[in-house]
């Protein structure tokens, strides 16, 4: 699956830790999900997605 979470991140000047801290999982999940490594949980996906206003599908899409 697809992403947009690096370039959402980049837009707030967000590290991965930062990202990480304030949805509470490691800098390495963030790193996985933005090189495409990790699909992230469901619950995750829909934490990621309440924290940038956004829907799932504007973040995450099939490849």
């Amino acid at each position: 699956m697809k992403n947009r979470l690096k370039v959402l991140r980049a837009e707030r000047d967000w590290s991965q830790a930062d990202l990480a801290d304030r949805l509470k999982v490691s800098r390495q999940t963030i790193n996985a999900i933005e090189t495409g490594k990790y699909d992230p949980s469901l619950p995750l996906a829909f934490k990621i997605a309440e924290l940038f206003g956004l829907k799932i599908e504007q973040i995450f899409f099939p490849e």
